[in-house]
């Protein structure tokens, strides 16, 4: 453990976030709506508090291993959302108290569009642009924003690059320098968000909505500028464009890169975990269009095919954008949506849940289990596309899944003892640790009923969701702090 460089590290990233707070100061000052000062006083905390930490260790030039990275991300998610939460509580006019700014902070940073406001048409500018940097902020990560900058200041990335980026094949970079892999990522993500916010203007949303609703689009997070959220614009054109993007956000950045490099629509084809989630949303979207339309739910045909694609897609996804209320929709269709939150984005995405390469691993490896019943001593590999997975990788991915459950089931029963009830406690969790957003019961509309455990409780459901689970329980277990 390097104790001088985990505070470096940590005041100088503190002090880049205290940066992102000068934006919604000058939207305050375009619009006059009277949050400037709350910006302006967080920005000095942060930057302040980012610098005491950094100077008296600044000279310092160690190396972070593998388990200072682990614990910089961590630490640097945790203290981020608690510092985010300043321009929050510091606005007297929103009346919020501290538990509840930072649950829209860390709910924001880690997109999972889980929201305790209500009103947000009212709102001032800043504060509705605030919420939806922070989903934009959190989409790529900042750790590895920072992986791209930090070697300027003589620190090195590749540890935090590693535990950060999610997925079973995080270990693989787009170029030989980690840098450089930052810098693509960031390129693909910013000209995506760019092509997003032109498309929403020329489709008829303000400059100021368009550019609001391209940051969590991109991010998969969900937040909007408005309660009814997609629903307020009341536009087919809209909702396509947003699906086309939440789409292209839920695919491995890494597949974009290589089409980019390349000018060809080869790596979207030739990619096993593309091909599954398309397929999969595909035949989600069908089922749901078509019993929306049989139910009598939704009697026009155009109706409820796109709102039938538009919420398996924005929930698929886990962005969590909507257009109407799902939760009220009839039988299994608001659990059977749920559900496909659970498996998420494709690794390498902005997408939450456990994502689509572990859920198809394990079905591959279901399917050998079975094969190996008929034939014990066959030698069956379980292979992505020509790729034969090593069993280490199996072994990960099934680890991965059994801890994903347990913490599940701890979560709901914590949640279910502060009395909440069983369909709330449930899609809360599932909402939160997928970061997607929205869920039903108590919470199909907003957090704001949960108790301030709960919102506790679902917050380090966010974290764990966000960080994949292991980057955050290997801070808990013994081995990680033995020397």
């Amino acid at each position: 453990m390097q104790p001088i460089a985990i505070q470096r590290i940590l005041g100088i990233l503190l002090m880049l976030f205290s940066i992102t707070m000068l934006p919604p100061v000058l939207v305050s000052f375009v619009y006059d709506d009277g949050a400037r000062a709350s910006f302006l006083l967080a920005f000095l905390v942060t930057f302040f508090t980012g610098l005491v930490c950094w100077l008296p260790v600044h000279r310092s030039r160690r190396e972070l291993r593998l388990r200072d990275g682990f614990l910089v991300v961590v630490l640097f998610w945790t203290v981020l959302g608690l510092f985010g939460a300043l321009p929050l509580v510091l606005y007297e006019d929103l009346g919020m108290s501290f538990t509840d700014a930072a649950f829209e902070s860390i709910s924001g940073l880690t997109t999972t569009g889980a929201t305790v406001i209500t009103g947000l048409d009212q709102l001032p500018h800043s504060i509705l642009y605030y919420r939806q940097q922070l989903q934009w902020l959190g989409g790529m990560g900042i750790i590895v924003l920072a992986v791209a900058i930090l070697p300027m200041l003589g620190i090195g990335g590749m540890q935090l690059y590693r535990a950060e980026t999610p997925g079973p094949m995080k270990d693989s970079k787009l170029t030989p320098r980690i840098t450089e892999t930052a810098k693509a990522l960031w390129y693909i993500y910013l000209g995506l968000t760019v092509l997003c916010a032109l498309a929403f203007w020329l489709a008829g949303m303000t400059g100021f909505d368009a550019l609001s609703h391209s940051f969590s689009t991109i991010a998969i997070g969900g937040f909007s500028t408005h309660d009814t959220s997609m629903g307020f614009f009341d536009s087919t054109l809209i909702e396509s464009i947003t699906i086309i993007f939440m789409l292209l956000a839920g695919m491995n950045f890494a597949l974009h890169f290589m089409c980019w490099r390349s000018f060809s629509i080869k790596p979207y084809i030739q990619d096993s975990e593309a091909r599954f989630y398309l397929v999969l949303l595909f035949i989600i979207s069908v089922f749901t269009s078509t019993y929306l339309y049989l139910s009598g739910t939704i009697n026009d045909v155009g109706s409820a095919i796109h709102h039938g694609v538009f919420q398996t897609v924005s929930i698929g996804t886990t962005t969590g954008f909507t257009t109407t209320g799902y939760a009220s929709w009839p039988g299994m269709l608001p659990v059977l949506l749920l559900f496909i939150s659970f498996i998420g984005g494709c690794a390498g995405s902005t997408g939450g849940g456990m994502k689509v390469i572990r859920f198809l691993l394990l079905i591959k490896q279901g399917f050998r289990e079975i094969a190996r019943l008929v034939h014990p001593s066959a030698q069956i590999p379980v292979k992505i596309g020509s790729k034969a997975m090593s069993d280490r990788v199996i072994n990960s991915v099934w680890g991965f899944f059994s801890v994903y459950v347990a913490m599940f089931v701890i979560i709901m029963l914590i949640l279910m003892a502060t009395g909440m009830d069983q369909i709330t406690a449930f899609s809360a969790v599932a909402a939160c640790m997928n970061n997607m957003g929205p869920g039903l019961g108590d919470v199909a509309a907003h957090y704001g009923e949960v108790t301030d455990v709960g919102k506790w409780v679902l917050c380090f459901a966010m974290l764990l969701g966000r960080l994949e689970i292991f980057t955050l329980l290997v801070l808990l277990t013994p081995t990680f702090w033995r020397k």
